[in-house]
């Protein structure tokens, strides 16, 4: 009886061991992924480095992109009209986010903490506490 329980000690040991070594690879591995407003910041800011000077560099510019100003911007609801919810959630200051479908509805629940820009133009900013919904489309 002695030596089942002992094996059943070094098998719970084996698994806590085990688990703790993939969520801190986990971990690491989240904290060194670049967030998507960073790639895409590196994207519209790289310069090609060898070709001529007839060649064109081509951006594409989100349909909907939000930044956060206040400490906590209130619920930010984007979702594809008749679709998926892309996003319904508070933000934190300085927090971006960015969306490329051709059509999408936005609610800000305070649209004075946030600032908005549409097809790569800035939206005016609303007043603080005044909810503001709207539709973004892509052009073209």
């Amino acid at each position: 009886m002695g030596l089942a329980r002992l094996a059943l000690a070094a098998l719970a040991v084996g698994v806590v061991v085990t688990l703790l070594f993939i969520g801190g690879r986990a971990l690491l591995a989240s904290l060194s992924t670049p967030t998507q407003a960073e790639r895409e910041r590196e994207r519209a800011t790289a310069l090609p480095t060898t070709g001529t000077a007839t060649e064109e560099i081509t951006v594409k510019v989100p349909t909907l992109h939000i930044e956060c100003l206040a400490e906590t911007c209130p619920t930010v609801t984007v979702r594809v009209p008749g679709g998926d919810v892309l996003q319904h959630r508070e933000m934190s200051k300085g927090e971006e986010v960015s969306f490329f479908e051709p059509e999408l509805d936005v609610v800000l629940s305070d649209s004075g903490t946030v600032r908005v820009t549409e097809n790569g133009k800035q939206r005016e900013q609303g007043e603080l506490g005044a909810k503001k919904a709207f539709t973004a489309r892509a052009p073209g």
